[in-house]
């Protein structure tokens, strides 16, 4: 059964609305006060909240902050009702994070409907999210055995070849699956690694407490043009394409820490050679403008569709039967998620089979503007 907490410092509405809504099939809690109301709504998790403005002890807006300060009601439906019919009061509602507001006095139909109409978005949320999560157990379910399996394999198939002829092989022969054994170990490490900080941003985002562990690192900076032009030599090596490697870069003071910076930029310049042919080239050009800071990177490989830009998620890469390429396709969502935790700009331009470039948009450190 649904379940509505009213929280209304007036008894007779209070009463009416709860009767109202006891009749509707509606099961309901109410409070008299906003702190009580928040203790109620901690406690069951109601369905809906519909909330009075104008309360003693804890008025409306302070309790909407203290659910959303709480990651187990800030999604509950939140309605206003409120004696105020100005534009200022209803505005500040709204950006407060309440879903609907009634304005007293209401008829029962548009309590109702108010009511019916926020229930069914949350439902229709709600089930977008079991669908996202159903496609993310999916593409796990699909990709993660395969990822750790392959450079796994490299590994026991070197080491085996090492234990079973080690007294006939030469020595350019040991050195070369030593290397194999190594290049694979990276993979794999650098795999799991990947994994484990996708897990560490989607808890960041849902969990405040998480996120305050960053605050050091969003105020540090790091000079870009050495790091960028470090990374981008180092994979470009790695691919054997360091003649494929066009570098344009400016010096630039960018608000990030170091680490992040060469996350994102290892990612999408892994990305741009892994999804390009040998002989095509990979510029990477930064630009500043005012208090900002562009890094461009883009490829002429196999490119992706309007559609597969809009739907980039973790661990999903495109047309894997098709190419058999390697890649969880976790790198451009990491890029994406640590860019916008920067309060950065990510995005992807792409021609199907011709060019993707990947523009990443950052602020220059406070010291760099003034």
């Amino acid at each position: 059964m649904t379940t509505v907490l009213i929280i209304e410092d007036q008894a007779d509405v209070r009463e009416n609305i709860n009767a109202i809504l006891e009749l509707e099939g509606y099961e309901t809690l109410t409070a008299e006060h906003g702190l009580m109301g928040v203790e109620l709504a901690k406690a069951h998790r109601p369905d809906l909240i519909l909330c009075d403005v104008m309360m003693p002890q804890l008025d409306g807006y302070g309790v909407l902050q203290k659910l959303q300060q709480n990651t187990a009601t800030a999604s509950i439906p939140f309605i206003f009702l409120t004696a105020k019919a100005e534009r200022a009061s209803l505005r500040s509602a709204m950006e407060l994070g309440a879903d609907d507001y009634l304005t007293k006095p209401f008829t029962l139909d548009e309590l109702l409907n108010a009511i019916a109409a926020r229930l069914a978005k949350h439902s229709a949320i709600e089930a977008d999210v079991a669908q996202e999560l159903h496609q993310l157990r999916s593409n796990i379910t699909r990709s993660l055995p395969h990822e750790l399996l392959t450079p796994l394999n490299g590994i026991l198939a070197s080491a085996d070849l090492l234990i079973s002829f080690y007294d006939s092989l030469e020595p350019e022969e040991i050195l070369s699956s030593l290397e194999d054994i190594k290049l694979s170990g990276h993979r794999l490490h650098r795999l799991i690694q990947n994994f484990l900080l996708f897990a560490e941003l989607e808890l960041i985002a849902t969990t405040p407490e998480r996120a305050k562990a960053w605050q050091n690192r969003l105020s540090q900076v790091v000079n870009s043009k050495p790091t960028i032009q470090k990374i981008a030599e180092t994979v470009a090596q790695n691919f054997d394409r360091c003649a494929d490697l066009s570098l344009t870069l400016e010096d630039a003071i960018i608000g990030i820490s170091e680490v992040d910076l060469i996350k994102i930029t290892e990612e999408i310049i892994d990305n741009a050679f892994k999804f390009s042919q040998k002989g095509t080239p990979i510029i990477v050009t930064t630009t500043v403008s005012g208090n900002q800071f562009m890094l461009s990177i883009s490829d002429r490989g196999r490119g992706m569709t309007p559609e597969q830009i809009d739907k980039i998620g973790a661990y999903m890469q495109f047309e894997r039967k098709l190419y058999e390429q390697q890649g969880s396709g976790l790198g451009l969502v990491i890029a994406q998620r640590v860019t916008e935790l920067y309060g950065g700009q990510f995005k992807i331009s792409s021609i199907l089979n011709q060019q993707t470039m990947v523009i990443i948009q950052l602020s220059l450190s406070q010291s760099t503007q003034m």
